[in-house]
């Protein structure tokens, strides 16, 4: 069981476990946005303390399974009762390998003081919308072990004060149903913190001097901005009246009066409270170049998370005085959350529409209404043309690497997927929200949109490391944060000509898979390839082909190309095999990748003409690399058609094959002395082949999972297989995207690229360049220790 968390690798499952507070602001890291660095220490940690209670009283010995359902309007009882919880908790010992584990990761956060912040999901309540507001607070405390252990137990002990008993007795709320992280960040004194709150009708900004603890507890009047959002201008300033600040205890003015604080926990020596100069208390406390760097991160934020939000920030006291994101939050939802269904989080995103049910998906529609979310059993690559008018996507089937999952996370659109019954149990014009982030569908009743007051459900409201992708381009690139180097190659997985132009300008290497089966759609007017050339239409269908191939390798040249040829299951094409294309059975497997091309030698090779012509218009960076490799008889086959069609005239050209069929494992020093420059790990079908799991099959999602010790295994054998042989390794598959943790191991390991989705282009940049920053200080240290 995971007990720590970083906030740079929380991904969408981990919600539960971390909190929605440390949720969001890990998406905001992951999407670039500074955010102060920290860890989560999860809520099962909070349910393994409480296991470990030794007491006599019957009440804390029943603590993790009871849920107090205790007489409220019995004040007394009620004071007693939380206080016997709290002392119980706070003197008990936390297990010696579990605090080993969170002061060891404290230390790495390099500070002198850490804040614990209490991060909630909690189920729904019986009496509508909750505020939790001042239920829990942070605690603030030195960083060593026996006040790190103190301030965590404090920060759980909160659960079981008199008012947060009394909570959630009045909302119906069982103690097992919540979820309570705690996010451990390093604590530094501020040059100035506060507020920013943003609306339909303008923009906020609340500011005092110091740590952000004076305005919280209402100590002091803040400064106030007033800000167009449209302009960013500012309107309209007021001085507030801000006496005293707060700082770090070490930090304090020598020369003013410090004065008894009323801080995050009360009896906390770490903060002090002064009082600050005459002189200070006239000026604005928000420098103004920060003024401008908030304005222009909440610009960011609207894109993202639409036009209601609010943020709490910060500006660093030391030497590099950055400004810092510490919370961020979003109104609630104008939901009814008695009419909530779960899936699975298939691609993130938040969106509100109209439903659109299709019972029967075996026949694709001929078209459908723009702007819904589209229900349906199934979604196969043919459906792609009519995706591209839907703002939300809801399946019975599939998995986390279904093609609905994969087309909607290329295309940005939130999806669910594996939710029982869908069709069942929604109608078409049935008003829903849709959150991928979460795998959650909502109902969204009148009622419910006018008590939240919500103005932008009828928008997109994405809020998702993917959007974020202006923090990693260059113009829009903060001064402050300069892009590091990576020594890995980051490329880009891409199938539709309508994103290039969003994606060309990406921190990218180059396109490591180029999926021509989804890109192939959009010009085969419903038609199998083979019906075209069965009608005497090769010479147009070859000349479309090439156009498509050819905006690829133009936007992206001199960087490669890698265009993965057809790997198309019959079962995916139910519409085009109208054709009197003759279907195969309908197998996961069946007729797959080169296997196909042996049969069927005719579309292969109309694809490779197209590959050719695109070399003859004066582009070298396009390569090819072949789906589903099962022998090297294949390969050779496919070989020799390469050859006839004169690609490997240009020296650039490189042929390459997908390691995802399990013989590879056995097989690749024979595909290199057959001709094979390069190899691109398909983790989807390794994943599916290795452990016997259908991808396609939802409620399998937790059986199928690419950090499975086999899996991980096979990947690190390609990879050294690779590195032996001398040619370069890639990786393609869902894995980095669903899981960027793994990245650190694929770095380590000797990976020559990843190749991710546009949405995860930022995380993954990111994740690479801290798995390289500690692999040379890991050799940094080794080399002094030697020393």
């Amino acid at each position: 069981m995971n007990k720590l968390y970083w906030l740079d690798q929380i991904k969408l499952q981990d919600r539960a476990k971390v909190g929605d507070k440390a949720f969001y602001l890990s998406r905001m890291m992951q999407g670039g946005y500074p955010v102060v660095p920290g860890f989560v220490v999860s809520a099962e940690v909070l349910r393994e303390f409480l296991e470990t209670l030794n007491s006599s009283e019957a009440l804390v010995a029943d603590l993790p399974h009871s849920s107090l359902h205790l007489d409220v309007n019995n004040w007394r009882q009620l004071q007693q009762v939380a206080g016997r919880l709290r002392q119980e908790m706070t003197t008990a010992n936390l297990p010696p390998h579990l605090l080993s584990t969170i002061v060891n990761a404290a230390k790495e956060l390099e500070t002198a003081y850490l804040i614990f912040r209490p991060t909630l999901v909690m189920p729904t309540i019986r009496h509508g919308i909750g505020n939790t507001f001042g239920l829990l607070e942070s605690q603030v405390c030195r960083c060593d072990e026996e006040a790190i252990a103190l301030a965590l137990k404090s920060t759980w002990s909160q659960m079981f004060r008199a008012k947060s008993l009394l909570y959630w007795q009045w909302a119906g709320i069982n103690l097992q149903q919540i979820n309570l992280g705690v996010l451990v960040q390093p604590l530094k004194n501020a040059i100035a913190s506060g507020l920013f709150n943003a609306n339909s009708s303008g923009w906020e900004i609340l500011a005092t001097w110091g740590l952000g603890v004076a305005m919280t507890q209402g100590e002091v009047l803040p400064d106030v901005y007033y800000i167009h959002p449209e302009t960013g201008t500012v309107t309209e300033r007021q001085l507030g009246n801000k006496m005293l600040a707060y700082c770090l205890d070490d930090a304090a003015p020598v020369a003013v009066q410090t004065v008894s604080p009323s801080a995050l926990a009360s009896d906390d020596s770490s903060l002090v409270a002064y009082l600050l100069e005459e002189d200070q208390q006239k000026q604005y406390a928000l420098p103004e170049e920060y003024l401008q760097q908030l304005i222009q991160l909440a610009s960011q934020l609207v894109t993202e998370i639409g036009v209601h939000f609010s943020f709490e920030w910060t500006i660093s006291c030391d030497t590099t005085r950055t400004l810092y994101l510490t919370q961020v939050s979003t109104p609630q939802s104008a939901i009814s959350h008695s009419h909530l269904l779960k899936g699975l989080a298939a691609a993130a995103g938040r969106v509100t529409a109209t439903a659109y049910v299709i019972i029967n998906s075996q026949a694709t529609p001929k078209q459908l209404p723009k702007g819904v979310i589209l229900v349906a059993p199934t979604i196969t690559p043919d459906w792609l043309p009519l995706l591209q008018q839907v703002t939300g996507i809801i399946t019975e089937h599939g998995g986390l690497t279904c093609h609905a999952a994969i087309l909607a996370r290329e295309l940005r659109i939130p999806a669910v997927v594996s939710l029982a019954n869908a069709t069942a149990l929604i109608q078409t014009g049935e008003r829903l929200l849709i959150d991928g982030n979460k795998g959650e569908v909502y109902r969204v009743t009148t009622e419910a949109l006018e008590a939240a007051e919500v103005g932008r459900l009828g928008e997109m409201e994405r809020f998702a490391p993917s959007t974020h992708l202006s923090s990693l381009t260059g113009s829009q690139q903060a001064p402050s944060h300069p892009l590091p180097v990576i020594a890995t190659q980051l490329l880009v997985n891409l199938s539709q000509p309508s994103l290039i132009e969003q994606v060309q300008s990406l921190p990218v290497d180059g396109v490591g898979l180029l999926r021509s089966e989804l890109m192939a759609l959009n010009i085969l007017e419903g038609q199998h390839p083979s019906t075209w050339l069965r009608e005497g239409q090769r010479r147009q269908l070859l000349e479309h082909w090439r156009e498509q191939i050819m905006q690829f390798a133009h936007a992206f040249a001199p960087r490669p190309v890698f265009y993965r040829s057809l790997d198309w299951r019959s079962h995916e094409l139910s519409s085009l095999n109208h054709h009197n294309v003759q279907s195969a059975t309908q197998s996961m497997l069946g007729e797959r990748g080169t296997f196909s091309y042996l049969k069927n030698p005719e579309v292969f090779e109309l694809e490779l003409a197209a590959l050719a012509a695109v070399q003859k218009a004066g582009y070298s960076n396009i390569h090819l690399l072949l789906p589903f490799v099962r022998t090297v008889e294949e390969f050779s086959f496919c070989r020799q058609k390469v050859e006839q069609a004169r690609l490997t005239q240009v020296s650039q050209f490189q042929l390459w094959i997908m390691a995802e069929v399990p013989s590879v494992l056995f097989l690749l020093p024979e595909y290199v002395k057959a001709g094979v420059a390069g190899i691109s790990i398909g983790t989807n079908d390794l994943t599916q082949l290795l452990l016997g799991v259908d991808r396609e099959q939802g409620q399998l999602a937790k059986v199928f999972d690419e950090r499975h010790p086999v899996i991980m295994s096979a990947v690190a054998q390609l990879i050294q297989m690779a590195k032996s042989a001398g040619i370069p390794c890639s990786i393609c598959g869902q894995a980095p995207v669903l899981y960027p943790e793994i990245i650190q191991q694929l770095v380590q390991w000797g990976i020559t690229s990843i190749s991710v989705e546009p949405e995860a282009v930022s995380r993954t940049y990111l994740a690479i360049a801290r798995a390289e920053q500690r692999i040379i200080l890991e050799a940094a240290r080794r080399q002094i220790h030697q020393q």
